[in-house]
């Protein structure tokens, strides 16, 4: 294990850098190094951390930056820095031996512009280093009887994550019963990993991209840092901003609670401010960073029924709306930055026109922070690089390079899903074992432009070549799917795939399966989602196993119907959500049921973007997931779910090259109705001229010479 160095954000950048140099060059410091964090609670308000080490074989060791060349009060400032440190860590009870912290706490000032005649030694009982002493000093600092669970408590403990993702307390009592399952699921994820703690702490001035798959933390990582960078800046303009408007209390709920453990305070709200995306005039929560950019620079405002009236329905309305105002934007030539930083989620949903307002409602440090997972994006389109994204100056270069040390993260460990899980949403996410049809000569349904993105996010290449017109075998291990979380149960109960005969026996199997969730698993209302992957049919769909749960006296929600846009779970009462694919983006549960999925089988249009709604629905869960269906196309898609599992969860196939990712884009790309209805209409009018032809109603000197050249050409002669 080497030293990981978190850069965070402080006052003092000279001896921050200076540190992180020094400490680089002692290959023997193990552990990870925080550069301004954590942040601390004090009767004077909050206080962070110069910086702090915690290692696994010398415990904690407390830094005093020193700026300059005066190194002032250094012994009342590692006094008063040990103090409040020891303070928070001893409300941890599993650091505790009765009143003495189980691990030690030393502190040392490190002062890398002081006169050498100011430097002592470890002996000192305030020792204060330079760049070229700390590497000897380090050797003193020991932790005498090392504990692994101890440390890594500490840890959990400074990174103050483990009160955020272990959630609300359980009643569960029966020792193996799926309650006291999910408890412990959810209290062994309770340190970041190295990437997550990164993109919380650093910082760069300028645009930070993180990339990760579903259940890598990307949500809870923005929050974090927006509350991060809100405790250590509470003069700075933050907005948080995301395509699902389910996540804002979610938002909230990890913001405060991140807030109030560092500080004690809720965060001032009208500083961190929580936005939709789009928004709408009646304001209060409808707030919209689109609509607040629109207001602020007087630019045209389109709500959605404008907005669809002009550049069409779905996703098309939203990236209309944007570009339309971005281009008066510009044209108009002024300016009226609004924020200090701005943090996206859920960047794949949102145009790239978005990004770009956001962008100019920044001041000048340009402090963007956007997360995404590619295969998460409901229309089926690809991020565009920087570059593309953000455009070129008058010069012609680009405006956004990810040069910078941090700033682009790739979260590669899934905190959600199981291996099985996992593997499984992406095999028939991309058709990895679809049978091929004749309108193309693989299964595959789509396919990553550039292959080493499968490594970046998790997966090792078992056999084979990971490029274009190569066969590939990819897997997954357990340094990026923890076992554990797949060891609590079997892999035939961590995953299922249940064909029915008919609605009604779908209706009665579901409700049944809740019912025991509820009587015998332990498991709670909102630990229970179903998830309805069309969102054009979701209520009528889900309306008739709502009834007949209610008959036997469980109560259920739509969210977004049932209760406000932001809210997914009821929070006032108990109550099984039910929902569609678009609100269940962001949100996560126990036990997922995916019902109708036989919807998620077919042939042509929209193929791609109706199996990312599957994988979408099936990284919900935390635990266990249910796929049901009925009829030839659940059989289909349950015959894919068997090849996956006789792959031992691997993913086998071989990668298509440019021209074949180039034609699966072509069949399976996204159509509305209107276009869809007018190929139908051009296929019949063909079939009835190729009928002409063949019964001699039509001869072929009936069509003029430029129209059989061209039908020649286009059909390859």
């Amino acid at each position: 294990m080497s030293i990981s160095i978190l850069h965070g954000t402080n006052d003092k950048p000279a001896s921050s850098q200076a540190l992180a140099t020094a400490m680089a060059a002692c290959p023997d410091v193990t552990g990870h190094l925080f550069i301004g964090y954590p942040i601390v609670r004090t009767p004077e308000g909050p206080c962070p951390i110069d910086a702090l080490l915690v290692s696994p074989d010398r415990g904690i060791l407390v830094f005093d930056l020193i700026e300059g060349h005066e190194p002032g009060d250094y012994s009342s400032r590692q006094d008063d820095a040990a103090n409040m440190l020891e303070a928070r860590l001893k409300t941890h009870r599993g650091l505790l031996e009765r009143r003495t912290l189980r691990i030690p706490v030393y502190t040392v000032s490190f002062a890398p512009g002081v006169a050498v005649a100011h430097v002592t030694d470890a002996n000192d009982d305030y020792p204060m280093v330079d760049s070229n002493t700390l590497k000897t000093t380090l050797v003193h600092f020991r932790w005498k009887q090392p504990d692994q669970k101890v440390y890594e408590a500490a840890l959990s403990a400074i990174e103050n994550i483990s009160t955020i993702r272990t959630g609300r307390k359980r009643a569960a009592t029966l020792p193996d019963s799926r309650g006291t399952r999910l408890k412990m699921l959810e209290a062994s994820i309770a340190t970041m990993d190295r990437e997550q703690g990164r993109a919380v702490v650093e910082t760069v001035d300028g645009v930070q991209r993180i990339r990760g798959l579903a259940g890598s933390g990307k949500t809870i990582v923005l929050a974090l840092k927006a509350a991060y960078l809100h405790v250590q800046h509470p003069q700075w303009r933050i907005a948080v901003t995301f395509h699902t408007r389910s996540l804002k209390g979610h938002f909230r709920r990890l913001i405060s609670t991140f807030c109030l453990a560092q500080t004690g305070d809720e965060p001032d709200w009208t500083h961190m401010r929580i936005l939709n995306s789009w928004g709408s005039p009646s304001g209060g929560r409808d707030d919209g960073l689109y609509l607040e950019f629109c207001s602020t620079h007087d630019i045209e405002y389109l709500d959605f029924r404008s907005a669809k009236q002009r550049f069409g329905g779905g996703s098309a309305a939203f990236d209309g709306a944007c570009r339309s105002a971005f281009e008066r934007f510009r044209q108009s030539g002024s300016s009226r930055p609004l924020y200090d930083a701005i943090l996206i989620d859920e960047a794949q949903d949102l145009p790239d026109a978005f990004l770009q307002i956001c962008y100019a409602l920044l001041r000048d440090t340009r402090r963007l922070v956007y997360a995404y997972d590619e295969l998460q994006n409901l229309s089926g389109a690809e991020v565009s690089t920087p570059e593309t994204m953000f455009g070129t100056d008058a010069d012609g270069h680009p405006r956004v390079r990810l040069d910078a040390d941090g700033s682009d993260i790739i979260l590669k460990k899934c905190y959600r899903n199981s291996r099985p899980v996992l593997v499984t949403a992406h095999a028939l996410g991309f058709g990895v074992y679809r049978q091929p049809t004749d309108r193309a000569d693989t299964g595959l349904i789509q396919m990553f432009d550039n292959p080493p993105l499968w490594q970046e996010i998790g997966y090792d290449v078992q056999a084979g070549e990971l490029r274009d017109g190569s066969e590939v075998t990819l897997a997954r291990t357990p340094d990026t799917s923890p076992e554990f979380l797949e060891e609590h149960s079997t892999i035939t109960d961590l995953v299922q795939f249940v064909r029915l005969a008919s609605a009604a026996q779908q209706r009665e199997w579901v409700v049944q399966e809740i019912l025991k969730n509820l009587e015998r698993d332990e498991l709670q209302h909102d630990d229970i989602v179903v998830i309805n992957p069309d969102p054009l049919t979701t209520r009528r769909a889900v309306g008739p196993i709502r009834a007949r749960l209610l008959e036997l006296g469980i109560n259920s929600h739509v969210a977004g119907v049932d209760t406000s846009a932001d809210e997914f779970h009821r929070e006032d009462a108990e109550s099984v959500t039910f929902t569609g694919i678009y609100r269940a983006k962001g949100n996560e549960a126990g036990m997922i049921y995916v019902i109708n999925a036989q919807d998620c089988h077919g042939t042509g249009h929209n193929l791609a973007s109706i199996r990312n709604r599957l994988f979408v629905a099936i990284t919900r869960s935390k635990a266990w997931v249910r796929v049901v269906g009925v009829g030839p196309g659940m059989a289909a898609v349950e015959a894919e779910y068997r090849a996956v599992r006789d792959h031992d969860f691997t993913l086998q196939f071989t990668y298509p090259t440019p021209e074949q990712r180039g034609r699966l884009r072509l069949i399976h790309r996204d159509m509305t109705v209107r276009e869809r209805d007018r190929i139908q209409k051009r296929k019949r009018d063909l079939d009835s001229l190729i009928s002409d032809l063949e019964s001699g109603r039509v001869h072929k000197d009936d069509l003029s010479a430029e129209q059989l050249t061209a039908l020649k050409t286009l059909l390859g002669g």
